[in-house]
């Protein structure tokens, strides 16, 4: 019997995001209490950038764009904020920074690795392959073992599961 595999990778769909965004800056535009106070959310390439005129105001607009993330199926670990989630004053308004990361770095998908080795079956083994992680077994039951193992780990990027076979 041929072996079964599977990918784990770390990606993002623009698609939702770009949306999350959207629907984002229409709710800010319409909501009573941020009226008037400059607020606005954008994505410009790999980076969504919020504005208002308190830092308050700025993690109010961040918690907004928060929800419609979560809301159309995006993790919120695959965000980096700048100056450590914290806005930073820019003349009158403050700041917020997010760019978005895609890809598993060769240490985490080191510290993956080293967590099937550990934890999972015996008949898995796992390969990095660039920026995703190939796991490959005889049984797919092992492979499921392992996808849930991933899952319950607590990462600090987010991962999906492709090309199961």
């Amino acid at each position: 019997m041929a072996d079964s595999s599977f990918d784990i990778v770390s990606k993002v769909d623009k698609q939702e995001v770009a949306n999350a965004v959207n629907q984002a800056a229409k709710e800010i535009s319409q909501r009573y209490d941020f009226r008037n106070i400059g607020a606005s959310v954008e994505l410009s390439g790999e980076s969504i950038t919020m504005k208002a005129n308190s830092e308050e105001r700025c993690l109010a607009v961040l918690d907004v764009l928060q929800t419609k993330l979560v809301k159309r199926g995006v993790s919120l670990k695959s965000l980096k904020y700048s100056d450590d989630g914290e806005p930073r004053p820019s003349g009158k308004e403050y700041r917020l920074d997010a760019a978005l990361t895609e890809g598993i770095s060769s240490e985490n998908a080191k510290k993956v690795s080293k967590l099937i080795r550990d934890e999972g079956p015996k008949s898995v083994k796992a390969q990095i392959q660039g920026d995703e992680l190939r796991v490959t077994s005889k049984s797919r039951d092992d492979l499921q073992e392992v996808q849930r193992l991933v899952k319950g780990a607590d990462l600090d990027f987010a991962v999906q599961f492709t090309n199961y076979r």
